[in-house]
């Protein structure tokens, strides 16, 4: 996982692909509120905001 990190952080220093970094932390930030909250009683209330 650490090296997957560090290839997109080279990646994108070295391309200076910058506007990408907001997209990735989007992504990960959604992906990780669905996964974090599927088990509790909150999951029908943010599967309704998606």
């Amino acid at each position: 996982m650490i090296e997957l990190l560090k290839d997109l952080w080279n990646f994108l220093r070295e391309r200076k692909k910058w506007w990408l970094l907001p997209v990735i932390l989007v992504l990960v930030l959604t992906g990780a509120l669905l996964v974090l909250t599927s088990g509790t009683a909150v999951a029908p209330f943010i599967y309704t905001v998606f």
